[in-house]
């Protein structure tokens, strides 16, 4: 039998939600699911370099 969307989806996980998705730019956000519920958010980011500006040691 699964949970009331309530228990589900509540204002604090949706709070966290839109702030991983409000601070990312390129990249992924993944909501990790377990019985049911979320138990975990994962955000990869990617970052990407203008190439020409790092080819003469300016870099990393």
């Amino acid at each position: 039998m699964s949970a009331p969307v309530s228990e589900l989806w509540n204002g604090e996980l949706e709070r966290q939600v839109r702030e991983a998705l409000r601070v990312i730019r390129f990249g992924t956000v993944t909501l990790v699911i377990q019985d049911g519920r979320v138990i975990q958010i994962d955000k990869s980011e990617k970052i990407r370099l203008n190439r020409q500006e790092h080819i003469h040691g300016s870099g990393i």
